[in-house]
């Protein structure tokens, strides 16, 4: 079974927590000891930035980040390279953030294969049309990964629906139509928009990310979906901890008083 799937079916209704950072920074050799510290520190899923000279979905301290990434050298080759090194330590789905340029450029079937031969079950691509998803499904299922999808305040219920009918893994519900970033708080339309979701009653699991950085957004993203994912707030606590991520999980933990 894919990890994903199975981090869900065993969950028993536990809120998920899934962190994302930057392959690369703040420096080219740091992303084994990030992710083994992850998993060591209770972190369920944890979401591998691909670096990309034009992330658009994301805010500047990510933007920052993928900078720095690429100034390191830091290629989608030596990212497989350094995840094979740990494959057999780590037990938690990794799920790939990239951008389609870069994929398509390594090739989808190649790039599926050397996700299985990597220890990757999922990949998140913000970029990716639905329908040229659906023309790469067979080989996407072909090698059992799972392309996450994700939905907006903007997008319909019909596409939800759609999405929804022909993805499987968990759906990434993007808290609002910004690009990422940190938030104290989410508002009135953006609590509407998880209650008129949650009324739809979809059979994929949802996570919620974008703009979560404290126990207020935290818990309304956990108390709306199966999880949470953060990615700003962490990305910046790690540079700023100089790529030490227990520090950078204390500090996170201290906001989140987890």
């Amino acid at each position: 079974m894919n990890k994903i799937n199975k981090l869900f079916n065993d969950s028993n209704d536990r809120k998920l927590l899934s962190l994302y950072f930057c392959a690369g920074s703040p420096s080219l050799e740091s992303v084994c000891d990030v992710i083994r510290t992850l998993q060591d520190r209770g972190i369920d899923m944890i979401e591998v930035g691909i670096p990309f000279s034009d992330p658009m979905a994301d805010g500047p301290i990510i933007q920052k980040a993928a900078t720095q990434s690429l100034r390191n050298g830091t290629t989608l080759r030596k990212i497989f390279k350094q995840l094979e090194t740990i494959k057999d330590d780590i037990h938690i789905p990794l799920v790939f953030m990239g951008y389609l340029n870069v994929i398509m450029q390594y090739g989808i079937e190649n790039f599926c294969k050397s996700c299985v031969e990597c220890g990757v079950s999922g990949v998140v691509i913000p970029d990716l049309p639905f329908k040229d998803y659906l023309e790469l499904k067979p080989i996407v299922d072909k090698y059992n990964i799972r392309f996450i999808m994700l939905i907006t305040p903007e997008t319909s219920e019909d596409r939800i629906r759609f999405i929804d009918d022909n993805t499987d893994g968990f759906i990434y519900m993007v808290s609002s139509a910004s690009t990422t970033g940190a938030k104290d708080s989410f508002g009135d339309s953006t609590q509407e928009y998880f209650k008129r979701i949650n009324d739809m009653k979809l059979k994929n699991p949802r996570m919620i990310g974008f703009g979560i950085s404290n126990r207020q957004t935290l818990e309304a993203a956990q108390q709306n979906a199966a999880g949470a994912i953060i990615g700003s707030r962490f990305v910046q606590l790690l540079e700023e901890a100089n790529g030490d991520a227990n520090k950078a999980l204390d500090r996170l933990f201290e906001a989140l008083n987890r």
